[in-house]
């Protein structure tokens, strides 16, 4: 069988070898707590403050702001429920303004605060994914807690004017005499767009580091100063205080390379995989009946490619390319009851049928042309097979 094609970079990425490098000393020779005060636990400590530094220069932000986490999940979670919970406690609001389009560590997080009292408030999106900032300010009121708008969709891609929202919020919530606090989830920006977040003017911003080649396992919080928070997991003072438990040595520090690394490579990153992305594109569009573009042509993310073809059922689509050798994701989520077409696609209008034949290929640095030229070649076989109700075997091309 020839080799694998990988464009699912937007689920998971590969540790890249300058980071596992990094992280290595760290998993065996130099393993020591970081709140150890003797010389093992003080390399560690060395080295999580290191890696907060890197961050820190990347998000051009204060190290101390920088909360270390498992993942974007925890990120995310504790972002919403640390901001929530402190407002509500300080009698300042319990409504929340978030979007459809959200992840699921944002969406059910919502859900869960809801049981709590909380009022969630989902400002639509237009049909390529994006959020206007004037919508955002009319779904704010005086109880008002927190907004959440994505920067970057993992599904279709669409780039949300954060910076521009930002200021909408900061307007309104001088209107109310008090800063309302924007939470963005990042999780897939990095080595894609900027995360200067005095730019984007954000008070919260999450990241997961095997997005973007670090470990699994370790995560990144923003938290500007002066941001009204509970801590959402108890115990030791670690992390100022903010998040207990023995720091992921190996894991931060493979977050802190990566992002760095990330950073520095980030105007390669976006030319190659955006050639990639446009080639993809051009020729599905052009030469496969019934494919359409979901998400818009431009404010996307350059490395993200997500097609809808009619009358195709995403599953058999995505075990077709698999036997062909192609490791792709769809635009619907498998549940263990049904396939399930994408909270996303529906709410930017997409109807359940087309949203549910749906590929969303996500480029990294390793594709090339020629794999964009095999998936492609592949894609119009498949999508002629289905449509005909013929097997979608594997090409021997």
């Amino acid at each position: 069988m020839r080799n694998r094609i990988y464009v699912d970079h937007a689920a998971t990425t590969a540790v890249r070898p300058q980071v596992a490098a990094a992280m290595a000393p760290f998993a065996s020779e130099r393993f020591g707590n970081p709140s150890s005060l003797h010389a093992l636990g003080r390399t560690a400590a060395t080295a999580v403050d290191d890696a907060r530094a890197l961050a820190a220069a990347v998000l051009n932000a204060r190290p101390g702001e920088l909360i270390f986490t498992s993942g974007g999940s925890e990120s995310i979670n504790s972002a919403l429920k640390g901001v929530a919970f402190a407002q509500r406690l300080a009698g300042a609001g319990h409504r929340i303004v978030t979007t459809p389009i959200e992840h699921h560590a944002a969406l059910h997080t919502c859900d869960y605060l809801e049981r709590f009292g909380f009022e969630i408030a989902h400002v639509p999106v237009d049909a390529e994914g994006m959020v206007s900032p004037s919508a955002v300010v009319r779904a704010m009121d005086p109880d008002t807690a927190l907004v959440n708008v994505m920067l970057a969709n993992n599904e279709v891609g669409t780039l949300q004017p954060i910076a521009e929202i930002a200021q909408a919020v900061r307007r309104r919530g001088a209107a109310l005499d008090r800063r309302i606090p924007l939470h963005t989830d990042a999780v897939q920006a990095p080595g894609q767009l900027p995360l200067d977040v005095q730019a984007l003017d954000v008070d919260l911003l999450s990241l997961s580091a095997h997005k973007f080649g670090g470990p699994k396992g370790a995560g990144l919080l923003y938290l500007r100063r002066g941001t009204p928070f509970l801590p959402q997991q108890t115990g030791g003072g670690q992390e100022r205080n903010r998040r207990a438990g023995t720091e992921n040595v190996a894991g931060i520090v493979g977050l802190g390379a990566a992002l760095d690394l990330a950073e520095t490579e980030r105007a390669d990153f976006v030319r190659h995989t955006s050639a990639l992305r446009d080639r993809l594109l051009r020729r599905a569009l052009d030469e496969i009946p019934g494919a359409v573009r979901n998400g818009p042509a431009s404010d996307r993310l350059p490395n993200n490619a997500n097609i809808r073809f009619d009358g195709i059922d995403g599953q058999a689509l995505l075990e077709a390319l698999d036997s062909a050798g192609i490791d792709a994701s769809s635009g619907s989520a498998c549940t263990t009851a049904s396939w399930e077409p994408s909270h996303v696609l529906l709410a930017m209008g997409i109807d359940q049928d087309q949203a549910a034949g749906s590929l969303r290929c996500s480029f990294g640095l390793t594709n090339t042309p020629a794999d964009v030229d095999r998936i492609f070649t592949e894609l119009a076989r498949i999508v002629s097979a289905l449509r005909a109700g013929a097997p979608a075997t594997p090409s021997t091309v």
